[in-house]
């Protein structure tokens, strides 16, 4: 078993070593940048996706409105996975694929930043919300792996995690979530 652990440690460190290219640095910094200048027109990010995506967009959005690192006043963020019952009533009278758009079209105006996160980068209800937002003028964003990186040319800004395994993908996507958060806290409660 430890090997097994020691292998999972490895591989974990070493997909994350990847991330040090310009490209995954650059779209973490661009995506801060659009946090930080949506807030500062007083405007929300507004975070979707499925499974342990929506975890993520769950945890982006409280260390967001709640507090990263630093004591300062909250900042207006939703994950569109935390109404269980506007989520099953979409699901139900609608489609499933419309779980997120749906909310979109309610929630999201010109300048807010929508953020959809898909590990494969095939999640339709993802990416039907991702299209919906830039429909309403949003700045579109996407955290994806290798799989998703079609969605780089539907999206303002993308970040691809660098692997096509789940696991590492998520890994890397929490990461970069916690440095936008830094920097978004740095930037705006300096």
């Amino acid at each position: 078993m430890k090997a097994k652990i020691e292998k999972l440690i490895t591989q974990s460190i070493e997909t994350k070593k990847l991330l040090l290219s310009g490209e995954s640095v650059d779209a973490i910094g661009r995506i801060a940048d659009a946090l930080v200048e949506a807030y500062r027109a007083r405007k929300k990010v507004v975070i979707f996706g499925n499974g342990g995506s929506a975890s993520d967009a769950q945890h982006f959005a409280a260390e967001l409105v709640c507090r990263f690192e630093k004591d300062r006043r909250p900042l207006p963020a939703l994950a569109l996975s935390e109404n269980s019952a506007l989520m099953t009533a979409i699901a139900n009278d609608y489609d499933f694929k419309e779980l997120f758009s749906r909310q979109v079209e309610a929630f999201v105006e010109p300048g807010d930043v929508a953020i959809g996160i898909t590990t494969s980068g095939r999640s339709p209800n993802v990416l039907a919300a991702l299209e919906a937002a830039g429909a309403k003028r949003a700045v579109t964003v996407a955290f994806t792996g290798l799989k998703g990186s079609a969605l780089k040319t539907k999206t303002d800004i993308s970040f691809i995690a660098p692997s096509e395994t789940t696991a590492r993908v998520q890994e890397c996507h929490i990461l970069a979530i916690h440095i936008i958060c830094s920097i978004v806290e740095e930037k705006l409660f300096a």
